[in-house]
């Protein structure tokens, strides 16, 4: 039996906290966004670089965070990506010029990749003694991500309306500051010898972050123009160079051997799919309570906190306890259908609409898809690793969820756009846009939930195969 630290639950609401606000990093600066476009110069077209530099640079990097948590020891890159991510948030809010800004959007990305996994890999060392134990504390850490999500939302306007925008960025000072502090609490595992894949970390990264600068600039371009078509075909080609390197070298980044482990595959589709469908519902739910319901910023953050409280609620004392009854795949592909019917309700919001009609009763419905779905996911994804690859799948379902997020947010932003949403003012023609968004991320999330009802394995059959020898002459990789 494996130690049990007396120490485990204070640890993970370090751990938790980490998880907060890395992902409100993503969302925190969304309505803070005028207000920094005026102070620094963005041009329109620019200005998007602020959110997709940290989704990027994060997105790209947690496979590399993922190995060095592997390598390093988890408590040393966590303990060093708390120190990155502080050293760019200083910059970010110090910024006098618009290409600083997003020079500190990056550094924080860089943090914040060395963070979640290794955040991933502290949580399985403290919990895997008790499966109980192990749900209650997934769920807890699961439901920081949504509730920092959320709460960007809130804070971004709470200190835009009557601070500066740059307290989006100041807060993750003392925040951070007080987690290194408490860093003592989690446990401390020594180095072990081993390379890094220097190659195959630049490959994937510059192949993700192509293929989003790609989906991105497609609206302004043209989705069939050389240009597009280009960076396309170089992200395609840089990934598939990195599944070469990942063959050839002797220890690669992302051994492709970790792909035997049970559901990880289907798993990180799923996560890939609720990443693509839930980022773009808050983002055009905020627009449209702003820029239709002419809601402030401070209002239109406090309209999504119920979602919050619903998240957190179910995430923590029913998701964990669901999932010991019925298992991970029901969970998964029934919360994505119940997110996607969640945002077929929100795409009938009306110009004219108001939130306790247009507004609260859908965004509950999403909201509780989400809970459903985002933590069996997870654990779906890193369960059948064993502990000296937890990094490694933590970087991996970390980095679908995220470049998910971020290819979706493109592709309904130009869908949005095309619809009407770039036409400030007339409401009819915002609505029709924002409308057009929540339509595609519903069908998003609908195929999501049929694929993983049809093809992920069930508790049963996983645990069958966990069980069952390996063949001869093959050794089963995680």
């Amino acid at each position: 039996m494996s130690h049990v630290n007396p120490r485990r639950w204070w640890a993970l609401l370090v751990l938790a906290t980490a998880q907060f606000m890395v992902i409100m990093d993503t969302s925190i600066i969304g309505v803070a966004l005028p207000e920094m476009q005026k102070d620094l110069g963005f041009g329109q077209g620019e200005l998007q670089w602020v959110f997709n530099a940290y989704v990027i640079v994060f997105g790209g990097l947690l496979l590399l965070g993922g190995r060095l948590s592997d390598l390093v020891g988890a408590r040393k890159i966590f303990v060093t990506g708390w120190a990155v991510m502080i050293a760019g948030s200083v910059l970010a809010a110090a910024a006098q010029t618009a290409w600083v800004e997003i020079a500190g959007r990056a550094v924080q990305g860089v943090g914040g990749a060395l963070i979640a996994p290794s955040a991933m890999t502290l949580l399985m060392m403290l919990f895997t003694h008790d499966p109980k134990e192990l749900g209650k504390a997934m769920a807890l850490y699961g439901a920081a991500a949504p509730a920092g999500g959320t709460a960007g939302v809130f804070l971004g306007g709470v200190f835009t309306e009557w601070a500066a925008w740059q307290w989006v960025f100041v807060i993750y000072i003392p925040i951070g500051l007080a987690t290194l502090a408490a860093t003592k609490l989690l446990p401390d595992v020594g180095s072990r010898r081993g390379s890094v894949d220097v190659l195959g970390a630049v490959a994937v990264t510059a192949g993700l972050a192509l293929a989003v600068f790609a989906v991105v600039r497609a609206p302004e371009v043209g989705r069939g123009s050389t240009a597009t078509i280009l960076q396309l075909v170089g992200a395609a080609a840089l990934l598939v160079l990195f599944l070469v390197i990942q063959k050839s070298v002797r220890e690669p980044l992302m051994p492709l051997g970790v792909w035997r482990v049970p559901r990880l595959g289907s798993a990180n589709l799923a996560m890939t799919l609720l990443g693509a469908a839930w980022i773009p519902m808050w983002y055009f739910l905020n627009l449209y309570l702003q820029q239709v319901l002419g809601y402030g910023a401070f209002a239109s953050g406090a309209a999504l906190l119920p979602m919050t409280v619903l998240l957190m609620i179910f995430m923590t004392a029913v998701t964990s306890r669901l999932m010991t009854k019925v298992g991970a795949k029901p969970l998964i592909g029934g919360g994505l259908l119940v997110l996607a019917a969640g945002l077929v309700w929100l795409a009938a919001v009306e110009p004219t609409g108001t939130f306790l009609v247009d507004v609260l009763p859908a965004s509950l419905v999403a909201a509780l898809g989400m809970s459903l779905a985002y933590i069996p996911a997870m654990i779906a994804a890193m369960s059948g690793a064993p502990q000296e690859q937890a990094g490694l799948a933590s970087g991996i379902v970390n980095t679908t969820y995220n470049v998910g997020s971020a290819l979706g947010l493109a592709a309904l932003t130009a869908v949005a756009m095309s619809q009407g949403a770039d036409r400030l003012g007339d409401l009819p023609e915002l609505t029709e846009g924002f409308s057009a968004a929540f339509v595609g991320a519903a069908v998003i999330a609908a195929v999501g939930g049929v694929v993983t009802l049809l093809v992920m394995k069930g508790d049963k059959a996983v645990a069958a195969e966990a069980a069952a020898p390996a063949p001869q002459g093959e050794k089963v990789s995680a």
